[in-house]
């Protein structure tokens, strides 16, 4: 059905790496994330808790293991993380050849901590830390949402020597933010005779700009602000590289924190459905899409023209929407706040769930 040399293998020859924005048993189970490895270049996985908490409701591959860790005496988030755990650890086997063969560069899995801890930075760190532990994978991220507690939490870690994934950055000052904290954990570890060499990626979320936008304002500024701020980050990005502090690092022997393009699926029928994807081309990065959206662009994608490092006419395209009204600062705030409700919302639903199949496999039994 598709060709070995489709716009997905292409585009991985570029020098950017494909990751999938998807994670469920049936995937797994089914040969579909191997299939995915060898069709279309896919070289690391993020978690989506949305896709996840989707499938834990409509699919029962979970259902036997709930009933046992249920029985068992676990809390709902436990049993949370004994699935997930369980289906990481064998999505990182997946990955780890590649994560040997690019020497830890690629080949990861991404597993977020809960959002509950978002405001406690000593409570993310010692779930990080457990999490980690426990997954005991050599390729596992933690991702870690990049509030003000995050920030702080992630230093520690890497610092700890965990790699890290700085989730739900919306703008050039959010990824600099986590640039910074990266770059202030590589610092002390190098103070204090430790390897520089600790991974770590800056997640921008991209469509949700568009998302958020294209309601108020007219036509001709649709579907043009996502990859404007895409744009400016990568700009912000490439300065920070050339950065006479990340080049002391680099001297050291610390690995650049690669920028990572997420949210790049298309939910409005009128956008090009690998918008995202084609337009956000560039050597280093990553782009994690969903299953959708990776189909799509092996099947009909065409890869544009690479992102410019100078930040190209980002700026004068923002001037554009501030002469609208648009503060894209402020929106940032905004669009990370809503992200991370949004995030709370789905982990309350996931348990829930749980909870409801937990006490399902407790009253079938009973009546049996």
């Amino acid at each position: 059905m598709y060709r070995m040399n489709n716009p997905a293998n292409q585009l991985h020859a570029s020098g950017q790496s494909l990751w999938l924005d998807s994670m469920s048993r049936n995937l797994l189970r089914s040969g579909t994330l191997s299939r995915y490895i060898k069709s279309f270049s896919i070289s690391g996985l993020t978690f989506n808790q949305g896709a996840f908490s989707l499938a834990l409701e409509q699919e029962d591959t979970y259902d036997a293991s709930i009933r046992l860790l249920n029985t068992a005496g676990f809390s709902a988030e436990d049993i949370f993380y004994e699935l997930v755990l369980e289906d990481i650890a064998e999505a990182a086997v997946l990955f780890r050849p590649i994560y040997d063969s690019t020497n830890g560069r690629d080949g990861w899995v991404s597993l977020e901590v809960s959002p509950l801890l978002n405001n406690n930075t000593l409570h993310i760190v010692q779930a990080a830390t457990k999490l980690f532990a426990k997954a005991a994978k050599a390729n596992l991220l933690v991702a870690i949402i990049a509030t003000s507690e995050g920030l702080r939490a992630a230093e520690e870690l890497v610092y700890s020597g965990i790699p890290v994934n700085f989730s739900l950055l919306f703008s050039s000052e959010h990824y600099l933010a986590a640039g910074e904290a990266y770059m202030r954990g590589l610092e002390r570890r190098i103070a204090t005779g430790l390897s520089p060499v600790v991974e770590s990626v800056a997640s921008l979320c991209v469509s949700p700009w568009d998302a958020n936008i294209d309601l108020e304002l007219a036509s001709p500024l649709h579907h043009r602000l996502a990859i404007t701020m895409a744009t400016r980050t990568y700009h912000t990005h490439c300065e920070l590289m050339h950065s006479e502090r990340w080049q002391k690092l680099a001297a050291a022997g610390a690995r650049p924190q690669r920028l990572l393009w997420s949210r790049t699926g298309v939910n409005d029928a009128a956008i090009n459905d690998t918008l995202y994807i084609q337009s956000l081309v560039a050597s280093g990065t990553i782009n994690a899409m969903p299953a959708a959206t990776l189909l799509a662009f092996a099947g009909h994608g065409r890869i544009g023209a690479p992102m410019p490092a100078d930040g190209g006419y980002a700026e004068a395209v923002l001037d554009e929407f501030r002469r609208e009204g648009i503060d894209e600062t402020r929106l940032a705030v905004c669009l990370q706040r809503k992200s991370i409700e949004d995030a709370t919302s789905s982990w309350y639903t996931t348990l829930t769930t749980i909870r409801e199949k937990s006490s399902q496999e407790i009253s079938s039994s009973t009546c049996a």
